[in-house]
């Protein structure tokens, strides 16, 4: 399968990736088919370098078969050469645990009954 990915290139601290086709099975630096553009995140955000695509090869190689990677993906929506990817769910493990959800709502609908109650007594004194 193709893969549409980054390879790191730069020194120590100063990264700088080149946007390539690749073999999915080939190592992120590895051997590659076609250099297809670059990106710097030195760069400023609206700098016309940060981001340089082909974008007739790249249009080729989508249509032989080749997947983006995520990060290629979302360069390719900003080009709009593709429909930007669904966000993934995040992870749900800093929530707490189901015992722990139902503590927590038996707690808000006790402190939710409290102050009712409270107003029922305020309004039965009177």
């Amino acid at each position: 399968m193709l893969a549409i990915r980054m390879t790191r290139h730069g020194a120590k601290k100063r990264p700088f990736f080149h946007i390539v086709v690749a073999d999915s099975r080939s190592p992120r630096d590895g051997r590659f088919i076609e250099k297809l553009g670059t990106y710097n995140p030195l760069l400023p955000r609206e700098h016309a370098q940060r981001i340089t695509l082909d974008k007739e090869r790249i249009a080729h190689w989508l249509k032989v078969g080749a997947q983006p990677s995520d990060r290629g993906a979302k360069f390719l929506s900003q080009a709009e050469m593709m429909k930007p990817r669904e966000r993934r769910e995040q992870t749900k493990k800093p929530q707490p645990r189901a015992k722990a959800q139902e503590r927590l709502k038996a707690a808000a609908t006790a402190a939710a009954a409290a102050p009712a109650d409270g107003a029922d007594k305020e309004a039965a004194a009177s």
